[in-house]
């Protein structure tokens, strides 16, 4: 099982990605992991994203696609895995698409986690206040504001992939605004039906 997990910050993947994973024995790869291992092993892409890293620089689609080219030939993938935080623009789904297709694997389904914006703004408040309230330190990017910034860079560079694979029929819309467990439960329901077709 190959997954997605598309939505906004806040939204859930996460908490959703390391459920599925515990439960379907899927590997959560986040590019930021995988760099910092990559960079860690020494292998030549590494020695590549360190020197990028280094210099206060972004790295690359290519490096990042090399990286998870590398990460998905892994034993411990041979079962599936969930992409945490990749990809983030239409650029690096092509990128992504071709990289699967060159070794004969496919999504599975990607998964938009919805949510209501209003509401995640609203919660982020609540729990700065809560957190205040109960004389602890809230960390300076937990905030409406940071969260509204989060969300603009959201709509503007990944938002348009609910579009995308919504034209290769592999989207699947759910409810995120629901209690964790029935997320889980409707991301199951996906998943059943994915399996099917």
């Amino acid at each position: 099982m190959k997954l997605i997990l598309l939505g906004p910050p806040g939204a859930g993947k996460g908490t959703q990605a390391q459920v599925l994973a515990e439960k379907h024995g899927l590997v959560q790869l986040s590019t930021g992991d995988m760099l910092r291992a990559a960079v860690k092993a020494g292998s030549e892409i590494g020695k590549k994203a360190e020197a990028i890293m280094k210099s206060g620089g972004l790295v690359s689609d290519e490096i990042v696609i090399g990286i998870i080219a590398d990460r998905i030939e892994q034993p411990d993938c041979a079962n599936g895995f969930i992409l945490d935080g990749f990809p983030r623009t239409l650029k690096q789904a092509d990128a992504l698409g071709s990289l699967l297709a060159s070794k004969n694997k496919e999504l599975d389904a990607v998964i938009e986690i919805k949510v209501d914006d209003t509401i995640l703004v609203s919660r982020i408040e609540n729990r700065a206040r809560e957190t205040l309230a109960a004389g602890g330190t809230v960390r300076a990017d937990d905030n409406a504001e940071a969260l509204k910034t989060r969300l603009m860079a959201y709509y503007r560079e990944t938002a348009p992939l609910i579009g995308y694979y919504y034209a290769y029929r592999k989207l699947q819309t759910i409810d995120g605004m629901a209690p964790v467990a029935e997320v889980s439960a409707q991301i199951e329901a996906v998943l059943k039906g994915a399996a099917k077709a």
